[in-house]
């Protein structure tokens, strides 16, 4: 097949438009293990399915690769464009992590590896700045490093996800791993051409993320209609054309016009400029699923501290830093006293929209036994100049990204137990 035909079909093999896609994913929530229960899909045909599916503080998915299908632990990724997979078999194993379920190419007729001498395996091509190269196999190979340092390497391919006998993608291209710092794969969702939203012609999805202190620690998210949508409250998200040349911008992302933090009846004196990407496109204020933290940069990081510091700094942990990022903890024991003192935290957006992201010890999030943090860390440890909303600012609420109409919606929810 010539290369630009090969190109065509694979960016054209995609759900069929006749099928109005909507899937459920119970997931459930806990500060550090995993708990498993099921992903029930439905649609506009009725059909059904259930899988299992995972939730660590991030959305972790089952998905249904292959043919016959296997099914793949995956991260639901706003803020990355490349899914992937974990894959040993038609591969070399390059290294091996307990808990990984393996995507094994031997079983699967619908596989594909990727020749290295198409387009889409040419290194920085407009929004898709991978890492490729041409393999001894005349593969091609990409390297994916994210923010937080998790490293992803291996060979680009297509597959198949097949979501119940009546709801299967054509070909999509993905990463099939063979070495990585993770033990589950990533969806990447989103607005980049390749990520699966866009290969997959999804417009909208939303999740409701559970209280992670709660008892009952199941939530949902949708692909498609969300039924509660009439109650949300939307911000429209910026977008910037193709043609702007800006290293610290992330065109690709969830970008949200923040305006400014209030805790308690507190706005704090921040300058709505800071989370407005400059010219270089740093102070860009992005919304991620796949973060477990949100990260500020130093100026607004700076005030979120000094409050904190008026408020409770007599009960703050001395001389600790988690994970090089987090400084604002407390030993577990004085945690309660702590959140009741803070109050509530809201961020304010254009319209007047605010969003309450956390109050009394809510606000708090454990990350280690017997010591808990405010879940805020600074960007440039991250070697970034944007803020970015992590899941832990976006628990019991409702978030939706609609694509079609540039918008994200909010919506208050209690989230745990949430059916679908």
């Amino acid at each position: 097949m010539p290369l630009s035909l090969l190109l065509l079909s694979l960016l054209g093999l995609l759900f069929s438009p006749s099928n109005s896609l909507s899937l459920s994913f119970p997931l459930t929530s806990h500060s550090v293990s995993s708990q498993e229960a099921s992903l029930s899909l439905s649609s506009k045909t009725k059909s059904h399915g259930k899988f299992p599916f995972q939730y660590s503080n991030a959305l972790v998915v089952s998905v249904p690769i292959g043919s016959p299908p296997q099914q793949m632990d995956m991260v639901v990724d706003t803020g990355s464009q490349l899914s992937w997979i974990q894959c040993h078999g038609k591969v070399r194993r390059k290294s091996v992590k307990p808990m990984i379920n393996w995507f094994d190419p031997y079983l699967s007729s619908s596989f594909s590896f990727l020749p290295c001498n198409t387009t889409l395996c040419r290194p920085r091509i407009p929004d898709f700045t991978l890492p490729t190269s041409c393999d001894p196999t005349r593969h091609c190979h990409y390297s994916y490093f994210y923010a937080d340092g998790t490293l992803a390497e291996g060979n680009l391919v297509t597959e198949k996800f097949t979501f119940s006998n009546s709801l299967t993608t054509r070909s999509l291209l993905l990463g099939c791993a063979t070495a990585s710092t993770q033990n589950r794969g990533m969806l990447g969702m989103n607005t980049g051409r390749l990520s699966f939203i866009s290969q997959a012609k999804i417009s909208k999805f939303s999740y409701c993320v559970p209280d992670r202190t709660g008892s009952d620690l199941t939530g949902l998210f949708y692909l498609g209609d969300n039924p509660n949508s009439a109650k949300f409250k939307y911000v429209n998200m910026l977008t910037f054309p193709k043609s702007r040349l800006s290293p610290n911008l992330d065109k690709s992302a969830y970008t949200l016009p923040m305006k400014g933090i209030r805790i308690g009846n507190n706005k704090l004196n921040i300058s709505p400029a800071i989370f407005k990407p400059d010219p270089s496109g740093a102070g860009q204020t992005m919304i991620d699923s796949g973060s477990d933290l949100t990260y500020l940069v130093d100026e607004a990081y700076s005030k979120v501290r000094e409050e904190m510091v008026r408020l409770v700094g007599p009960m703050m942990k001395k001389g600790y830093e988690y994970a090089a990022v987090a400084d604002m903890c407390f030993d577990g024991a004085v945690a309660a006293a702590v959140g009741r003192r803070i109050g509530d935290m809201w961020f304010q957006f254009e319209n007047g929209v605010e969003i309450l992201v956390g109050k009394g010890e809510g606000l708090l999030t454990e990350v280690e036994e017997g010591v808990k943090c405010v879940g805020i860390g600074r960007s440039d440890r991250l070697v970034t100049e944007s803020n970015i909303i992590g899941n832990v600012h976006q628990q019991n609420m409702w978030v939706e990204y609609d694509l079609s109409n540039k918008r994200i919606g909010f919506g208050v929810a209690k989230c745990s137990g949430l059916k679908a």
